[in-house]
């Protein structure tokens, strides 16, 4: 069996919890569909140069992101992911990383954009996992493109705090509760906050970045409690940040 074989039972027992913004199934797909659009759209306008950027996740270009995003409407069955992820050593990331890898150099970078656009309203997703991460998925992708490129992607209020809120609840991979234990998160520019103690604002783009395990985020942060947690995730306790 391989390592990360506990992410698949994760997954499934996280599909009974409930999600704290009440946006029912058809919202959020409604909003995954509308960031594919602007995603395609914000990709349709990178040069060669900006496509073979790095992105926010280690090892990973603009280019291998976007492909990463288009290749969730054609998921492989769970025994690929499986097989896949033996042949990666056990691990989900590196099968993940290599597979988006050889899904980009197989097409050109506007056949991503087109791609992405063209299948933005497609329900399909991989075996072991559901809506609510895709949501966070392509949110967070978003900003892991468009950050490093210095391009502004706004994070839409109302799935940004359903995304952050299901981080929130998550264990593996990101752990973002038990990470940031002692601090309370506040968003600047809309309605959403989680934990308690020091106060930590920063816009909720950030907050989602910081939640998710990019230290992208951390000369965003204000309030009392910023220069503590930086210096507490910066000594270890962040994780890299994952596809």
């Amino acid at each position: 069996m391989v390592r990360d074989s506990y992410y698949i039972r994760w997954v499934r027992s996280t599909r009974r919890r409930p999600w704290g913004r009440a946006m029912d199934e058809a919202t959020i797909w409604q909003a995954i569909t509308g960031q594919r659009i602007e995603l395609a759209d914000l990709l349709d306008g990178l040069t060669d140069e900006q496509w073979e950027a790095p992105s926010l996740c280690a090892g990973w270009r603009v280019r291998d992101v976007a492909a990463h995003l288009a290749m969730t409407s054609r998921p492989p069955g769970l025994a690929a992911i499986l097989a896949g992820t033996v042949r990666a050593g056990g691990s989900i990331d590196r099968f993940n990383r290599d597979a988006a890898v050889r899904y980009a150099a197989a097409r050109p970078a506007a056949a991503l954009a087109a791609e992405l656009r063209e299948r933005a309203g497609s329900h399909r997703i991989p075996a072991v996992t559901d809506h609510r991460n895709i949501l966070v998925d392509v949110l967070v992708h978003g900003q892991d493109m468009a950050v490093p490129l210095g391009l502004d992607r706004p994070v839409p209020p109302g799935p940004g705090r359903a995304a952050a809120d299901r981080v929130w609840s998550m264990g593996w991979p990101f752990r973002a509760r038990r990470r940031m234990r002692g601090f309370r998160l506040t968003a600047t520019d809309t309605d959403w906050s989680a934990g308690s103690g020091a106060e930590v604002r920063a816009p909720l783009a950030a907050l989602l970045l910081l939640l998710t395990a990019r230290p992208a985020a951390f000369d965003r942060l204000e309030g009392a409690g910023a220069p503590a947690l930086v210096h507490r995730l910066s000594r270890g306790a962040l994780h890299r940040a994952r596809p």
